[in-house]
């Protein structure tokens, strides 16, 4: 029997706001008995500049959760928790390890409820972090959003989080119409499915050029020295300073080190449902293509051990079921395969490849400009005011014969490499292409937009020091990244 298309409303999901709750989050938790944890939040950069962050939070008391009442209430604790919990291990001279039981215990149990991990996860630091200047103005313009809380205060922060609000909202109507689109295939309407198909690449060409307003108000030196350093998670991060990952502690008293990746827009269920919808297969990092039989291809592919797949646990549990569900359904690449005489069709379908690989694009050469580039300011700034203490240039070969590890990479919030996983996710967009002349210009060498070799970046994103906080060298298997 062929599972029914996914209603959004039965996950969370809004036909009008996506992945973004229906109501605006709120703003305050309404029980006075939470207001501790609202001064906390209200107050937290003077906290962190007057560095009393860790003392307060410490002699917080140990709330319930108990008094929370609906799932708005819940996804303000979590956010309000998450904030104070990275602000408390990232906001020192050397970063702590242990969380007290006052953040701990209620983080744990909001985490729990919601099916987040205990982190500040994209749905904490986006999806329910962002109000509306004028109530009757849509939420996908820019210019109407703003941040309920950051790190830092920063413009710069509260611009980085809103950007990727105006891009849920504006992608929004994607959802349901690509549904309509699978309902079609179903049926054989392939005058609905192209139309839909057309609607989606235009709307995808929206998304990048909101993506790239980014630059208007976050500055890199901003973002990569202030604002992401308390986005970092707790994975990989020996070298920073967390070798175990950080201590909870539950309820029962019971303390248990946890290993998390940090805030991510991998994270964002949006950018996933483009790949379902499209039957786009990301394979781990490094893992070539391997060509299926005709009898292989099919709706969706296969479920992968990889990094996107990883970050759908970051993800609502709701949001998370959604993108389960939509896999089980998702026919339309199978269907467009099997259309090809369809020329209106292939077209529509290749152009949602070409503006989605275009967005990506976007977004690699966003990375080379915020950390890659960043990140070598530093060294050479290290190197320049402190010879000494400046780490020396890795000789591979010379490492190779001593047993010692080659490729220490850059990494983004999440704990993954950067430029291979960006640079494969990127590839992997174009390869469902139908025709052979968008296979051609989707193909790996068609877009020379996000070359970084001037940048002195390795192919395969092999780098000298990277990190938040100087050098640091770590296994290439884990994921996790910065951004899409």
């Amino acid at each position: 029997m062929i599972p029914p298309v996914p209603l959004p409303e039965n996950y969370c999901v809004s036909t009008q706001n996506g992945f973004l709750p229906a109501e605006l989050p709120l703003v305050l938790l309404p029980d006075p008995y939470y207001e501790k944890w609202e001064a906390v939040a209200a107050n937290l950069q003077a906290l962190l500049l007057s560095r009393r962050l860790r003392e307060v939070a410490e002699g917080l008391p140990v709330l319930s959760t108990s008094r929370l009442q609906g799932e708005p209430e819940w996804r303000r604790a979590y956010m309000l928790l998450a904030f104070m919990a990275h602000a408390y291990i990232w906001g020192g001279d050397k970063p702590q390890d242990r969380l007290p039981p006052s953040i701990s215990i209620p983080l744990l149990s909001v985490s729990s409820h919601l099916e987040l991990p205990p982190v500040a996860t994209y749905a904490a630091v986006c999806l329910w972090n962002y109000r509306t200047i004028f109530p009757d103005e849509p939420i996908d313009k820019l210019e109407n959003l703003s941040t309920l809380h950051t790190f830092t205060g920063s413009l710069d922060e509260s611009w980085f989080y809103i950007v990727s609000v105006a891009i849920e909202a504006r992608g929004a109507p994607i959802i349901p119409l690509m549904l309509k689109a699978i309902g079609a295939a179903r049926v054989g309407d392939s005058w609905t499915v192209a139309e839909c198909l057309r609607s989606f690449a235009e709307r995808l060409d929206e998304l990048g050029s909101l993506l790239q307003r980014m630059y208007e108000t976050c500055d890199p030196h901003v973002f990569y020295h202030r604002i992401r350093p308390f986005l970092a998670g707790s994975r990989n991060m020996g070298d920073a300073g967390l070798p175990n990952g950080v201590m909870y502690v539950d309820e029962n008293g019971e303390e248990t080190w946890r290993q998390y990746s940090g805030g991510s827009n991998a994270q964002s269920s949006l950018i996933q449902f483009f790949d379902v919808v499209l039957g786009i297969e990301h394979r781990p990092t490094g893992e070539k293509r391997v060509e299926s039989s005709e009898s292989d291809e099919g709706t969706a592919p296969p479920s992968r051990h990889n990094f996107i797949q990883a970050m759908r646990s970051y993800m609502p549990g709701p949001h998370r079921r959604f993108l389960e569900h939509v896999s089980t359904v998702a026919n339309i690449r199978d269907y467009v395969e099997s259309h090809r005489s369809d020329r209106a069709l292939c077209v529509a379908f290749d152009a949602c490849l070409a503006m989605l690989r275009a967005f990506r694009d976007k977004h690699i050469q966003m990375v080379s400009r915020y950390i890659i580039i960043k990140s070598r300011e530093s060294r050479a700034h290290s190197r320049s005011t402190s010879p000494r203490a400046a780490p020396k240039p890795i000789n591979a070969q010379q490492a190779r014969k001593n047993g010692q590890p080659v490729n220490p990479r850059l990494r983004g919030t999440g704990g993954t490499a950067l430029i291979p996983f960006l640079k494969q996710a990127r590839d992997e967009t174009g390869e469902p292409a139908i025709d052979a002349w968008a296979r051609r210009l989707l193909s790996n060498g068609g877009s020379d937009v996000a070359r970084l070799s001037k940048l002195d970046e390795h192919a395969d994103g092999e780098v000298e020091v990277v990190g938040l906080a100087g050098t640091w060298a770590m296994d290439d298997s884990e994921g996790g990244l910065c951004h899409w």
